[in-house]
């Protein structure tokens, strides 16, 4: 996710002994839902906080070698005056004498303890220019010619306070595959509003919406910010978010996208490497954060989004964008109490959105705690909306007991033998349900794989668990078949959690699994699906394409980019990549085709 309260980090580095990177000063996260990883995942060295300046694109070497960067500390920036000088410098006194104390009173859980949440692979990297002439195992499939893109969690300062995966700024890990041998990769920060404003000031600013408000420190996080923005020290109105979820390539662009700001639009230049365009508010027709799973609708190519907020009504907006870029729709849903919404589904006919119990109370920092808590005393619901609908007055909402998805894979829509309107949601329950949040030391985390029937007519819900006792999270169905009735779900296999051992293709008629497992020592996180040959109504099954994801070895720090053949769920290629990548969140592919019309602007 990102659960964010609206509103960054010094890499720590890996111990991990990739003989290809001795130089690297640091390294963050694949399953969209890797917390919690243990202490004993792997350990790791600190460094002090460094900066690191915008990098210049630098020609490939023969030998691709990640660019290194040199560490600055700049000075106070020019644009402030003295009065803003002093300012700055006495809040920073404030924060170095009575707030960093205050944090480091209280132990830290390992949802927020930055020695748990950066160990190992989930250390942040540095940024690397394209790199060519990577080595490539076996051959890349002929379908596969564009970009995979992958995005995640890599703060640039390491925390001083609290720190949680969904934290860190956001990087794009790219590797174009331009023929069957031939592939270059690289990595870029995307260039946050946040971001460059911490990178003028050398320091971390703005608060970590999960790792830092909590409880009373968290409060004081917040009221040394807004004392610093009402002083002209950082600038609110340029968004406060890391980007570092969802990408989505969408009328031409490719938008980097975490639910606390507007999505931003970040170039993929022709030679492979990345660059940020803007903070994208669909031409001043978005004006709030939208969440990081928009869904583009493979009929009619329009886009659907949510946006919610946490703080005043409406706490939930439904939004959508035809294909070029349009806005065609745009209202409130009403809810009773903000609630924390990552992912919803469609169908050929309507949007099912989740209400369930993991929900925002601001007033549980008063009391000392997270500000996103388990409500019990909340019933989990879906709602089932018209996609004809011009407002939120006719959403149709049933409750399902005890349920909460942090993911939907897919959704579609049955009628039964009497004729009740049946929509079919596949996602993955959680339980306990803010594991993600909060530290629940004897109740391990599970997320299983689950199929919800929604009965329109009678307003009734059943519940199923299609593989019990698996951990499936990240993943999801051939995109060309979004909204239909789909055979087949490609999930990670996080096992041992929060690490992902494997891919698991998932037969939703027969509940049979197919893995494929990563070596010994290897892990990744989400399997990205390309079909191999545009829907024309063939193999509606939807496994002719083929599944790709990083894969790290921990023992060597070494990283490759994994080709597997979905039929069959055997590895066929892999691309070696010059430099370690971390654990991180979620990806894309975008077709050579889909790049030849590729918005600069």
């Amino acid at each position: 996710m990102q659960a964010s309260l609206h509103f960054a980090t010094t890499p720590q580095t890996s111990s991990l002994k990739n003989p290809t990177s001795k130089n690297s000063t640091f390294s963050p996260p694949t399953c969209k839902i890797l917390v919690n990883p243990s202490k004993k995942f792997l350990t790791r060295k600190t460094i002090k906080p460094t900066l690191f300046p915008p990098l210049e694109i630098t020609k490939p070497s023969p030998k691709p070698e990640p660019a290194q960067l040199k560490p600055t500390k700049p000075e106070f920036p020019s644009h402030l005056n003295p009065f803003q000088r002093l300012a700055s410098s006495l809040l920073d006194k404030i924060e170095a004498s009575l707030l960093v104390p205050l944090e480091k009173s209280h132990k830290l859980s390992k949802t927020f303890d930055p020695a748990v949440q950066l160990s190992g692979n989930f250390a942040p990297v540095q940024e690397c220019p394209v790199q060519h002439g990577l080595e490539v195992v076996g051959q890349i499939p002929e379908c596969l010619r564009g970009v995979y893109l992958r995005n995640g969690g890599n703060p640039m300062f390491s925390p001083s306070g609290g720190h949680h995966l969904f934290d860190g700024d956001g990087m794009i890990h790219a590797v174009k595959l331009i023929s069957s041998t031939r592939a270059s990769y690289s990595c870029r920060f995307t260039r946050t509003s946040r971001l460059e404003q911490e990178a003028k000031l050398g320091k971390l600013v703005f608060p970590k919406p999960i790792g830092e408000l909590h409880g009373h420190s968290g409060l004081a996080r917040l009221a040394l910010f807004y004392t610093r923005a009402g002083l002209g020290l950082v600038d609110l109105t340029r968004g406060t978010g890391v980007a570092n979820a969802g990408l989505v390539y969408f009328n031409g662009r490719l938008l980097a996208m975490s639910e606390d700001d507007m999505p931003y639009h970040v170039e993929i230049k022709g030679d492979g490497d990345l660059e940020t365009i803007e903070r994208f508010s669909f031409n001043g027709q978005l004006d709030c954060p939208m969440i990081a799973h928009p869904k583009v609708e493979p009929l009619t190519g329009d886009l659907h989004a949510l946006s919610y907020d946490v703080v005043k009504k409406p706490y939930l907006k439904y939004f959508r964008f035809d294909t070029c870029g349009k806005k065609t729709r745009d209202f409130g849903i009403e809810l009773e109490q903000p609630t924390m919404i990552h992912d919803f589904a469609i169908t050929t006919g309507h949007v099912v959105i989740p209400d369930h119990q993991v929900v925002f109370k601001l007033s549980e920092m008063i009391r000392g705690g997270s500000p996103v808590i388990y409500d019990g005393s909340k019933t989990s619901r879906f709602g089932v909306l018209r996609k004809s609908a011009v407002d939120g007055s006719g959403i149709q909402w049933i409750d399902v007991e005890n349920c909460f998805c942090f993911h939907l894979w897919n959704a579609w829509e049955e009628n039964t033998s009497n004729g009740d309107k049946i929509i079919v949601v596949i996602g993955s329950c959680m339980n306990p349900p803010d594991s993600i949040f909060n530290e629940h030391k004897n109740n391990p985390i599970r997320s299983e794989l689950t199929e919800i029937r929604l009965n329109l007519r009678t307003q009734e819900s059943t519940q199923r668990v299609i593989i019990p006792g698996l951990n499936l999270e990240a993943g999801q169905v051939n995109r060309q078949l979004l909204g239909e009735k789909t055979r087949y779900v490609y999930l990670a296999i996080a096992e041992p959690w929060p690490r992902c051992s494997g891919i698991a293709k998932v037969d939703l008629e027969t509940s049979q699994v197919t893995k494929h497992l990563y070596r010994p020592g290897h892990f990744g996180g989400e399997p990205f699906y390309v079909p191999e040959k545009i829907n024309n109504g063939e193999n509606k099954d939807g496994d002719d394409g083929f599944l790709m994801g990083f894969v790290t070895d921990e023992e060597e720090e070494r990283s490759e980019l994994v080709i597997v053949k979905a039929s069959s769920m055997k590895q066929v290629a892999s691309v070696i990549l010059p430099s370690r990548v971390p654990y991180g969140f979620h990806g894309t592919f975008a077709s050579a085709q889909e790049l030849m019309g590729q918005a600069s602007s």
